[in-house]
């Protein structure tokens, strides 16, 4: 099976059809959305509802700390930015589209591969996974060979080997890497939704089981229109600009 694994969509509809298609042409057989579907953008109807349809299918979708966010009626402890956005995207959402958010689960575990979009040792306390210390904490948390996690905006791959010792790499799109089963890896494919690292080209990464390969990807789209639909929505203009700049 080639799995895509997608990953803070951001309510993103431009990026994330760009990226479904991109996906077909892969040949991707199944698809793992890791969390933050909604949040940000100005489509969270139409991107919450299409993951919705892919779970249908038999894909698989996990809870994001922005997907939570609109559950919780007491957003007190929020920023006025954050505040603004979520209780405009919970306008935007019809009672089953919220009722789907709410079962949504923390974490998946499919054969010898664990899906969380956080972190593996509290995957609802959305604590990020800034470096080796935390990857290696998150791969000693679980039993999985190989974890894949959300939340960070920029793609990444941790390894460990047999004896515990942990490295990073950066890695190249296109360039299929074979994922040793000598050794541990946590997998970021980076956001799909408002990638973050200068770059604005969305990003989502592919495993096929059967190989052991994983590829990450960096997918052109039209980021200006996402971009001029949140100003046209009323929401922060910083979240416009960072689609324009991938920052």
């Amino acid at each position: 099976m080639l799995i895509a694994l997608m990953t803070d969509l951001h309510a993103n509809r431009e990026a994330l059809s760009t990226c479904l298609a991109h996906a077909e042409e892969q040949k991707v057989t199944h698809y793992a959305f890791l969390g933050d579907i909604v949040g940000y953008g100005a489509d969270p109807g139409w991107v919450l509802q299409t993951v919705m349809d892919y779970v249908a299918k038999g894909n698989w979708a996990l809870m994001g700390n922005h997907d939570v966010a609109i559950l919780q009626e007491n957003r007190s402890g929020m920023n006025p930015v954050a505040k603004q956005v979520v209780e405009w995207t919970r306008a935007q959402l019809s009672p089953e589209q919220i009722a789907f958010v709410a079962a949504l689960p923390y974490r998946i575990e499919l054969q010898d591969m664990l899906l969380v979009h956080a972190n593996a040792w509290a995957p609802d306390k959305w604590e990020y996974i800034d470096g080796v210390m935390e990857a290696m904490r998150s791969m000693h948390a679980c039993k999985a060979a190989i974890t894949f996690c959300g939340h960070v905006h920029m793609p990444t791959l941790y390894h460990m080997t047999l004896t515990g010792k942990t490295g990073e790499f950066l890695p190249t799109p296109e360039n299929s890497i074979p994922l040793s089963k000598q050794r541990r890896w946590l997998v970021i494919p980076g956001s799909l939704g408002q990638p973050r690292d200068g770059n604005p080209a969305a990003c989502y990464a592919t495993f096929d089981t059967e190989t052991q390969e994983l590829t990450y990807f960096r997918v052109p789209y039209d980021h200006e229109s996402a971009a001029k639909k949140i100003l046209a929505a009323g929401l922060p203009a910083a979240l416009a600009n960072r689609l324009l700049t991938g920052e």
